[in-house]
Formats: structure tokens, sequence, C-alpha cells
């Protein structure tokens, strides 16, 4: 087939895929350059890189080795190993796929399309793979943008310039269709209030698909031959467009990570607002301090981490653990028939609302006994979603300042945007944080919303459990979640892995291409989750690419991961390692050292 035709064909493609959000996609062939010898770095990537009506080139520039990036690296401070200059000469392409959605220059709601960012490394040192990124969040970013860099990054927090040039991938990320920032949900409302339905497809699904088919055209056009094998790793946000791309679009690659993925978005983003709910509607919105939710959440530790007589720093058997802080005077205090006369004290009603916390979103605000149910049972009766996990930081979800995204999406599900956070922009009303005055049946009724809106929102839960279609084609996933997990409980990963074991005839098949792990004492990412600073859990580091490896070997050279030995960032107070075990085996204590992987079996 000529390059011509095949490029016409792989618009005809994503045209398909605009049209009818949803279905399949064709395999993507790729597209031949005539002369066989790809393009070069400069103008003519604009002139002759033409694989859809609707894309269009809008930068072409050649970066050198040690140029500067032209990038905000505020969310990166905290890790001391990103760096703000090119590490080997990239070719960086960005490109805008129409039709977007029009509408007052000013709105949020308008988008003239979906912005990629590609990283190609000198032809040389190509390793003929693709290794596409996701976004987090509400992603949006600079993707279209030619005077910014995005900072997307890979679940072991390298910045994609950094991922093109250590590995020598092309690598790519997008900004799903706006410009917004990750955690301003705006843009999914139209201005008179309704689901930008056009957006919401673009975020969900549609720019995962058109992010693989431009940067496999790209990356074929470029060096003259196409890539061998096509990778995506996405945390998050990013976890949830890994998935979705497992279900909806099982030919764009040979091989995904979903890392703490935003399975079930829109009913976890709103069950998280809970937390604020329980301290607005029991508390009387008077927060407690970070101290006293520290100090409650260490205490859960202390009783939960013992191994041998000897405390090991975070809790590995969550499901075992039934620690009630309203019944332990060490935490109540003396005023309240307590022992604790410190500040970090807490009262009765304090103490329950932890207990509401760890237990998850109900319908009426209740909470049932740890001693009978600790939150590590079914969604049934009034319990609507997952709580956190004993010994997980609460400073995320229950301190005074409220996760954006779970006010934005009231505001979006009840389709009034005075209920989202004030940062929430449109031209009906901006945001007005009147999600402050729910209670908890109108939470609830609000969480019933999101099922109701999924059609109008492109289905943007991404529970789909039948992957056949992904495993016919031979692809492979790994998806992993941190226990600690303060942003999304990791409960919802075991709800969506289960479910694709009850759809797809068990275990052992699902095994075969699909693989769990669970991390005990795991952040949303590379660090200690848990309220103890000095836990040093093991867990997936970063800058490392372990999981990363572990992926291509099993589809380059079928070599399926089993149980792998993590290793904690630091040796202090102690290095620690542990096994990560391959669901649904768990990590269990033998006997011996209990800071060794060699004292643990998986069972």
């Amino acid at each position: 087939m000529s390059g011509l035709k095949l490029i016409t064909r792989l618009g005809m493609v994503l045209a398909t895929a605009a049209a009818a959000c949803g279905a399949l996609a064709k395999p993507v062939k790729g597209v031949t350059s005539p002369d066989q010898t790809g393009l070069s770095c400069d103008q003519s990537i604009v002139e002759k890189f033409k694989p859809d009506p609707r894309a269009t080139v809008i930068q072409v520039k050649q970066f050198r080795k040690g140029d500067q990036l032209s990038a905000e690296f505020e969310w990166y401070l905290a890790n001391s190993g990103i760096s703000k200059t090119v590490e080997a000469d990239l070719c960086l392409v960005k490109l805008l796929v129409g039709p977007g959605n029009p509408g007052p220059a000013d709105s949020a709601s308008t988008s003239a399309g979906i912005g990629i960012e590609i990283w190609l490394p000198e032809k040389s040192a190509w390793n003929g793979r693709l290794h596409a990124v996701g976004t987090g969040g509400w992603a949006g970013g600079v993707e279209s943008d030619p005077a910014k860099n995005s900072t997307s990054f890979s679940n072991d927090l390298q910045l994609t310039s950094a991922v093109a040039a250590r590995e020598g991938a092309v690598v790519s990320s997008t900004d799903a269709g706006h410009m917004s920032s990750a955690t301003d949900g705006s843009f999914a409302m139209n201005p008179d209030g309704t689901s930008n339905t056009v957006l919401w497809r673009d975020y969900a699904s549609r720019s995962l698909h058109v992010q693989a088919v431009m940067t496999t055209a790209l990356a074929t056009a470029y060096y003259g031959r196409k890539p061998k094998y096509r990778y995506f790793e996405g945390g998050s946000g990013g976890g949830r467009q890994a998935l979705a791309l497992a279900q909806r679009y099982p030919r764009d690659y040979d091989g995904i990570i979903a890392a703490f993925p935003a399975v079930y978005f829109s009913k976890f983003i709103l069950a998280s607002l809970y937390p604020q709910i329980v301290i607005q509607r029991d508390l009387g919105g008077r927060y407690m301090s970070n101290e006293q939710l520290d100090f409650v959440s260490n205490q859960a530790i202390a009783a939960c981490d013992v191994l041998d007589g000897k405390h090991l720093g975070f809790v590995i058997d969550q499901k075992s653990c039934r620690y009630d802080p309203a019944r332990d005077p060490a935490v109540l205090c003396a005023s309240s028939g307590g022992n604790n006369v410190t500040p970090n004290c807490v009262t009765p009603q304090q103490a329950n609302a932890i207990n509401k916390i760890w237990y998850g979103m109900t319908s009426d605000g209740s909470v049932p006994s740890p001693a009978f149910d600790n939150g590590f049972g079914p969604l049934t009766g009034k319990r609507r979603w997952f709580g956190y996990a004993r010994g997980t930081s609460l400073l995320v979800t229950a301190s005074n300042q409220a996760f954006v995204m779970a006010a934005d999406m009231a505001g979006l599900a009840l389709q009034d945007p005075a209920f989202a956070s004030s940062t929430f922009r449109n031209a009906r009303t901006n945001g007005m944080d009147r999600w402050k005055s729910l209670t908890y049946e109108q939470l609830s009724e609000a969480f019933d919303l999101t099922e109701k809106r999924q059609s109008s929102w492109d289905y943007i839960d991404s529970q789909i459990p039948d992957l056949s279609a992904f495993k016919k084609r031979g692809g492979k996933l790994i998806h992993y979640h941190g226990t600690d997990d303060p942003f999304i409980p990791f409960l919802g990963s075991e709800k969506y892995y289960d479910s694709v074991i009850a759809q797809m005839h068990g275990l052992k098949n699902v095994q075969n291409f699909y693989r769990f792990y669970l991390v005990p004492g795991m952040w949303h990412g590379p660090r200690n989750g848990t309220s103890n600073p000095n836990a040093n859990p093991p867990i997936i580091r970063a800058g490392k690419g372990e999981v990363y490896d572990l992926l291509t070997a099993w589809v380059e050279k079928g070599a399926a991961p089993v149980s792998i030995v993590l290793q904690s960032e630091s040796d202090v107070p102690v290095q620690k390692t542990l096994p990560m075990c391959l669901y649904p085996s768990r990590v269990s204590y033998v006997s011996g050292d209990i800071n060794s992987a060699e004292s643990y079996t998986c069972k």
C-alpha cells in the first residue's frame, strides 16, 4: 500500500473514532515516508506530515543536549531527580487535532482541539519503541502551546523529554482536548450549565486514540519505519486512561501500565468529598488539626503493624486492622473520658468522624463499629463507596483544603456550578463552594446522578470488565496501586480487577495477559503514603523504570512478571525490602527480620 493511501486510511480511522466514540479502533498501520528515509526536524514536517485534514503541526523545534526546557516545574520540586534541561538531542513536534468545541473565546468549554506533544530521539538513537504517557487529574496542559513544554511525566516521575532521552523511545503526551489545569473541571460544563458532551468525549476517550494514531504516524514518517512496539503508561487519571485504552482501543498498544488508576472516575471523585461533608455536618465545619489527624492515624498504625513483637512502621494487612479511636483512651481527650491531655487529643465526635472517613461514603452518614465492619466489605446497604485504609495520611481529604476535583464533580453532577469549587468558571455562575451545604442524603443523590450522566460524559468511569479484545490482540497489562493512597482508595482497583476475573472466566485466564499488584505503604505514586514519616515502606521507586522494564520484558520476551521484591527509597531509619505480591495473594510475614523480604511470602 502506498504512503498516500495509507495516510488516507489513517485519517478515515480517526474520523470514524471521532464520530463513533467507544467503537473498537482498527489497527494503526503507520505512515511510511515516500522516500523511505524519513523526515527531518525542520519545516518539512509542517509541509509533509498531513495524516488527517484536522491535524495541524503547530511547532517543530530541535533541542540539543543541555538546552533549557520552557516549562513550569512547581509540581516537581519535591523530586530532586527532575532535570530542567534536555538530556539528549531530541526533536519536539506539537500537534493540534480538531474539531474541538466552538464557543465564546473566554469560556473554558471552548477548545480548538486536542493538543499532542511528541519527543523524537535522534534517528541513530531510536530503539523502535513508542512510549506514550498519560495525564492525571482533569488533564489539560500546554501540549498545544508553542511557548511552553508539557510537564506530563511517567509513573516514576520522569518528564517526557527525559524518558525519550534516557530510553531512546518516541514519547508523547496529550492535553486531552482542553487547556484548563489538571485540577479545573470547568471545561466539562457548557455556558448554560449542561454537560459539554464534546469535550467529555475528547477527555474520556477520543484524545487517547488520537494520541496513539498521531504518535505512530509521526514516528513512522520521521524514521521511515513504523514502531516495533507501542506502550502506554499512566497514573491516577492517566491510570484511568490506561484502562480505557485496553477497554475501548485494544489495538492501539502492545503493553499498558495502569498505576493507581482513577477507575470508576466520577464515583470515586464525588465520594472523595465525603470526608469534607462529615466535617461540615458532624463537626460544624471545624477542622481537626494536622497534628490530630496524624496522631490518630499513627495510633492505628501502632495497633496494626506489629510483627514478631516489633513495629514495622506501616500496615501490611489492612483488611485485618480494626482499630477504633472512639474506644482508645490514649487518643480521647481527658475532658471526654479519655487519658490524653495534649493538644492532639480528639473528642468522641472527632473520633467517630475519622471512623466515617475510614469506612467510606454512606447514604446517611452512618458508620458501623469497626469490630463488625472495618470498611473492607462489599458495597451493600447504605454504603456507597470505599474509604481510606487506617494509617493512610488524612491530610489530603480531611484537612481544610478540600479536594478541588471532588467539589467540581459535585457541580458537574448537579449541573449547577455554584456547588463547585471557587476556582470553577462558568457563564451561568462561577463556583461558590455550595457543596459545603450538602446533606448526606443530597450527596448520595448526586452520587446517583454520576451514573445517570455516564452517556453524556462518554462513560468516563471506564469500568468495562470485558478485555477479551485486548487479550486476543496479544496485549499485556500491568496494574498496581498503593494501599496508602490518600487520593484514590485502593479498593476501587480491587473491585475492578475482580470484575474482570468474573467477566473473563476466572483468574488464570486473566493473569495470562493482565496482572495486578498492591504495594503496602505506598502513596499516590512513588513515596510514603502513611502518616508515619519514618515508615520508609518499600515502594516502586522514582526514576527507576522498574514496572516499565517488567512490561517490556513481558511483551517482547514473554517473561511474565510474578512476585517482585521492592526496596525502600531511603536507609533512614532502616533500609527495608518487601515482596510486591501478585493479586489476589497478599504479603504475609513468616519469620525472621521484619525489614527483609526473605521473611515474607505471598499467599
